[in-house]
C-alpha cells in the first residue's frame, strides 16, 4: 500500500470511526495508519505519524476541530484537514475556510463523495459540500467590513497600502509619497501586521474586499 493516500480519522465517537475506516479500505486506495478520540490526542498523533490527510471532526471534547486546525496551521504542518461534520450550519463552515481548511464534507454523504474528497484535499484542491457552496458565497460576499484592522492603519499607512493595491513598486510609492524606500518598506512591514497578511497580494485582496480600492 505504499501509494495509498494515508488518512487519519479524528472523532470522538468510536463507531463512526470504525466505520469510516472499512469504507474507506475496501479498495486499497486509502490507509487509515492512525485514530484519535478528541483533540489533544489528535495532536499528540499527528506529531508521532504522518498523515496526508486529516479527517477531523468538528465537535470533539479538549479541543475541537475548529482549535485543532488553528493549531494545525499555526505550526505550519504540512497536513491536508478535511473536517468531518454533522453541522451544516455555514457559521462552522466560514470559521474552518478563515482558519484554512483544505474541504468541509457532511458525514451523511456517500462514501464515493467522501473518497472524491479526500483525494482532491491530497491533490492540493479544495473540497467544500456542494449543498454548503452557495451560502458560503453569499455570506462572504456580505461580511461585515474587516473595520477594527483598517481602524489600526494610520492615514500614511492607508496611503500606502492603496499604492500597494495598485501595484506600485517601494520605489514608485516612494517618489508617489516623497518618503524614502526604507520608509516604504517599514510601512508595508507594519500594514502586514495589522491586516494580518504576508504578502502584496493578500494586501491587495484586502484592500479589494473592505473597498479601500474600487476594481
Amino acid at each position: 500500500m505504499g501509494d495509498s493516500i494515508k488518512v487519519m480519522i479524528a472523532d470522538d465517537h468510536i463507531l463512526m470511526r470504525e466505520g469510516i475506516k472499512q469504507l474507506l479500505e475496501i479498495d486499497g486506495n486509502i490507509e487509515v495508519i492512525a485514530e484519535a478520540g478528541d483533540g489533544n490526542e489528535c495532536l499528540e498523533k499527528l506529531k508521532m505519524n504522518c498523515p496526508d490527510v486529516l479527517l477531523l471532526d468538528i465537535n470533539m471534547p479538549e479541543k475541537n476541530g475548529i482549535e485543532v486546525l488553528r493549531e494545525i496551521k499555526n505550526e505550519n504542518l504540512s497536513i491536508k484537514v478535511l473536517m468531518l461534520t454533522l453541522h451544516n450550519e455555514v457559521e462552522y463552515l466560514i470559521k474552518a475556510v478563515d482558519c484554512g481548511v483544505d474541504g468541509y464534507i457532511m458525514k451523511d454523504s456517500e462514501s464515493a463523495e467522501l473518497k472524491r474528497a479526500i483525494l482532491m484535499v491530497f491533490q492540493g484542491k479544495n473540497y467544500i459540500q456542494p449543498s454548503l457552496i452557495p451560502e458560503l458565497n453569499f455570506r462572504l460576499a456580505n461580511r461585515d467590513v474587516e473595520k477594527d484592522k483598517i481602524d489600526f492603519l494610520t492615514k500614511r499607512e492607508l496611503e500606502v497600502l492603496i499604492e500597494v493595491a495598485n501595484g506600485m513598486s517601494n520605489k514608485e510609492i516612494a517618489l508617489n509619497l516623497d518618503i524614502s524606500e526604507r520608509t516604504v518598506k517599514n510601512h508595508i512591514s507594519n500594514i502586514f501586521k495589522k491586516i494580518d497578511v504576508s504578502d502584496r497580494t493578500q494586501a491587495a485582496v484586502f484592500a479589494i474586499k473592505n473597498n479601500i480600492i474600487k476594481v
